[in-house]
């Protein structure tokens, strides 16, 4: 058994939803399956783990590299892997190129591709556009393609007719469906844990998934697509020293963060690290930890609890003033600053280990970044270069040095990196803020194929000493 790819002709035509589908369908017979996400999103991964209950992994050859992909993959091989993709199926992150997008995926993973189209406004049309698809990569087999949002009987004969005359097979037939809209949110759809009534809605899609796929013939697809042939990638040691204790590192998990590559937190753990989950919405900083990591998410749609939450703010405020190791990236950038200003206009007081105001606007900060470490911190030394990924609507506004931030024993940060766009125009900017103990940034990093970075912060925290 083996894998395939779920793929879209373009965003927006309902490849997350098929994907559930899917998923959802193969957990209601008791298949075992394992789900990957092309690209550096966090929503949609959410949700394959809400549907299989098991961490789904990114595979994105930007943020770590192409061998690094194939090595995620071959490592949770199973009898049924599902990849959703990203954008259209040709759309990557290269403008001259398919650079990272799912046909490259695809081709590094040797997997069949399952073609899923908006039919809702097209009819023998069809047949151009999935003829050319097939036929713009031949090292990528269309294996099929699922039809989405078809309106009626008369509607889906004529888009059979049209797939007849270019032999192309019919993998799923999928109506207009409005009772499992996904709703969206600024930065994409609305994750999991924010929706009401998601099991109800799991099982509608378990249910449209048994009556829309054709079984038989996906089954032939999983059979047909063994897993990736072993190949020989360079992996740096990521065990912990087991001659050491645990390592406490203190994670933010709640509603308004919640943005973690699964990889990441079990490099920590491969490292040596004990992850103690915890939420700055309702509890204080855990005690006893040695490093704090603040993952992305949605800050500023919980404000108000964040900042009604004083013993969280106090004691996270006083661990990194006492140099605790922390990571911080996005949304746990923006807790870190003083102030944080929502959508309302309403600020909010914060942490105030940075001294900066973040506020959120209308503007769009989106794409791959490669960024040069300017100074040593806790996960980098001096003049390392990474590639993260930048996604959010807020805005930094460093604050000039004040009497009441010293008296407060916030340290003095400096910027983190500088960074530019990793394809098109390259104009270098300044980003984050950082000290020896402290790196707080936009970026998000993935640590696939860098589990350098987890041991040197792992390290970092063990020579802690932690405050009374």
């Amino acid at each position: 058994m083996g894998g395939l790819v779920i793929a879209g002709d373009r965003s927006g035509t309902g490849k997350t939803t098929i994907t559930l589908a899917l998923l959802a369908a193969l957990v209601k017979q008791s298949l075992p399956v394992q789900s990957f996400k092309v690209g550096p999103d966090y929503i949609d991964p959410m949700f394959h783990r809400a549907v299989t209950g098991r961490p789904s992994y990114t595979l994105d050859p930007v943020l770590t590299s192409e061998g690094y992909v194939q090595s995620c993959y071959q490592q949770h091989a199973g009898p049924h892997m599902v990849v959703e993709g990203v954008m259209g199926l040709f759309d990557g992150a290269d403008t001259e190129s398919d650079y990272a997008s799912t046909d490259h995926v695809a081709r590094l993973l040797q997997l069949p591709v399952v073609l899923v189209v908006d039919c809702g406004r097209m009819s023998r049309s069809l047949a151009a556009l999935v003829l050319g698809y097939r036929q713009l990569d031949p090292q990528v087999a269309i294996a099929g393609v699922v039809l989405n949002r078809v309106g009626s009987d008369r509607h889906l004969a004529f888009l059979r007719s049209a797939l007849d005359s270019i032999d192309m097979p019919i993998l799923g037939v999928f109506r207009r469906e409005a009772d499992i809209a996904l709703p969206d949110r600024h930065l994409g759809l609305v994750p999991e844990g924010d929706l009401t009534g998601f099991k109800a809605v799991q099982h509608r899609l378990a249910a449209l998934g048994q009556q829309g796929f054709d079984w038989g013939e996906l089954d032939k697809i999983f059979r047909a697509s063994s897993p990736l042939q072993s190949r020989t990638v360079a992996a740096a040691a990521n065990e912990g020293d087991g001659a050491l204790p645990p390592t406490a590192i203190a994670v933010a998990y709640d509603r308004a963060f919640n943005f973690y590559y699964p990889n990441n937190l079990a490099l920590l753990e491969q490292a040596g690290a004990q992850l103690h989950y915890w939420s700055p919405m309702t509890e204080p900083l855990p005690v006893g930890v040695r490093g704090l990591y603040l993952g992305g998410g949605f800050p500023e749609m919980f404000a108000e609890t964040l900042a009604q939450n004083t013993a969280a703010r106090h004691s996270v405020q006083r661990a990194i003033a006492h140099g605790l190791p922390t990571y911080a990236e996005c949304g746990g950038l923006m807790y870190l600053c003083r102030t944080l200003t929502d959508f309302d206009g309403q600020a909010w007081p914060m942490v105030g280990a940075l001294d900066a105001a973040v506020g959120m606007g209308g503007r769009l900060s989106l794409g791959y970044r490669q960024a040069i470490a300017l100074a040593a911190g806790p996960l980098l030394p001096a003049g390392a270069t990474v590639t993260g990924h930048e996604f959010h609507r807020s805005s930094l506004d460093s604050l000039p040095a004040t009497m009441d931030a010293a008296a407060a024993g916030i340290p003095p940060a400096s910027s983190l990196y500088q960074s530019q766009r990793a394809f098109g125009a390259r104009k270098r900017q300044l980003e984050g803020m950082g000290s020896r103990s402290l790196h707080a940034s936009y970026l998000h990093l993935h640590w696939g194929s860098r589990p350098d970075i987890p041991h040197r912060f792992l390290q970092q925290c063990r020579r802690w000493q932690a405050i009374g």
